[in-house]
């Protein structure tokens, strides 16, 4: 690894070896923002981009210009939740740490395949209508199916952001809140969920209403999104719990611990366990320095 997309923050710092958490920005290739300096990019001499996210064509079509421009073999791998195991495997081929991405893989896949046999029994019309919160406002939003939201519905949830012929991340109305009326909010943004129970407009939602408003951790990246990879795995085991206590009582304490230490090759202290679960329950930590977006 030669460098990261944007530094890592204080906050996240403890919860990223020490092999690899004073490597060197050097901003992102493609994407959203795209910051890259190819010239610094190119003096870092990487042997291989890899690229983890959507393979639509117009990704497809940026790296192969950016494999033209800079002569390093470019890997864009499928990014879709449901592909990680395969994501995985790949990865580990590429890299030749086949029994690590074997390992990894093998954690993925039981951990979908306890999490569908659980909800099997559970009727849609019957699981829980959540809404993702994103941005200060809480307005912004991934309808259903967008790998922002993915998450949410393979934990058993129902996204209240259904809309025929969108796709990806949108803006919404409190109008169209109040209709919807979700039972469970999520959210990664501190800002709103700071305000979201003194908020006039929000106050009458059922979620806000019944105190079932959650912040996801973001340490060292985020449990449901930002960005949208294979941190989203914790996060999964943790929004099932969340929206069936009874069926899913695993030591979430337990689970996070072991979850950083295999994908993360971080072995948690007590005090950083505090920290992730009482996160995960509303009391994040202050801001050192302004959390990733």
């Amino acid at each position: 690894m030669t460098g990261w997309p944007d530094p890592p923050t204080a906050e996240e710092r403890p919860f990223i070896s020490e092999k690899y958490r004073d490597l060197p920005a050097l901003g992102r290739l493609t994407g959203r923002g795209g910051t890259a300096n190819l010239e610094v990019v190119l003096k870092s001499k990487p042997d291989l981009i890899l690229d983890f996210g959507s393979v639509r064509e117009t990704y497809v079509s940026l790296a192969e210009n950016v494999q033209q421009q800079t002569n390093i073999p470019y890997v864009l791998i499928d990014g879709r939740f449901e592909a990680t195991p395969a994501a995985l495997r790949l990865l580990g081929d590429v890299l030749g740490l086949s029994e690590r991405g074997e390992r990894l893989a093998k954690y993925v896949e039981d951990t979908f395949v306890q999490i569908d046999a659980a909800l099997a029994a559970t009727p849609i019309d019957k699981r829980p209508r959540v809404y993702l919160a994103r941005g200060p406002d809480g307005l912004e939003t991934g309808v259903q199916g967008s790998i922002n939201t993915e998450i949410i519905e393979r934990a058993g949830g129902r996204n209240v952001a259904a809309a025929a012929g969108q796709k990806g991340l949108v803006r919404v109305s409190m109008e169209q809140l109040i209709v919807a009326d979700p039972e469970i909010i999520i959210t990664w943004d501190r800002n709103f969920f700071d305000r979201v129970f003194k908020d006039p407009l929000w106050v009458g939602i059922r979620a806000v209403r019944d105190g079932r408003v959650f912040l996801a951790p973001t340490a060292p990246f985020g449990w449901i999104d930002r960005p949208p990879s294979l941190n989203r795995v914790i996060g999964l085991r943790w929004l099932a719990g969340l929206f069936y206590p009874d069926t899913f009582p695993e030591d979430l304490r337990e689970t996070t611990r072991t979850f950083y230490r295999l994908f993360y090759h971080v072995e948690p202290t007590e005090p950083q366990l505090d920290t992730l679960i009482a996160w995960s329950k509303g009391q994040a930590p202050s801001r050192q320095q302004p959390a990733r977006r």
